[in-house]
């Protein structure tokens, strides 16, 4: 019964950490908007260097909606995209098999762009 209780407090401390969509849409949208006034550009200027209407700038800054290809068109143009790539992080290995597999196909996938890359080279 200790542990029920126990456990019991963990997941509810968990749940009050998650934040709504909302909350998390309105805090993309001030980083965003934060970042536009860092470099010190007006929205239509952002707009114009991310390649998206002014409106959808608007939008993306006031409500934080804007399709995955706009937002990464303003990541880009904000010099974030280095980020991009902590969104989804490949979950651990859950045995040692598949921790050893993955780290081949990763060598595997690293030698074959080498290999497309040194072709593509002018000789």
């Amino acid at each position: 019964m200790a542990n029920y209780i126990d456990k019991q407090d963990i997941i509810g401390h968990i749940w009050t950490m998650l934040k709504t969509v909302p909350e998390l849409m309105q805090e993309v949208a001030g980083r965003i908007r934060a970042r536009r006034v860092a470099f010190g550009w007006p929205q239509q200027e952002a707009a114009r260097r991310a390649g998206i209407s002014y409106r959808t700038w608007r939008r993306l800054e006031t409500e934080g909606k804007a399709s995955i290809e706009d937002l990464i068109k303003a990541t880009i143009a904000l010099r974030c995209e280095e980020g991009l790539g902590g969104l989804f992080p490949e979950p651990a290995a859950a045995t040692l098999d598949e921790l050893l597999k993955r780290q081949v196909e990763g060598r595997t996938a690293t030698s074959s762009v080498r290999a497309r890359a040194s072709r593509a080279r002018p000789a």
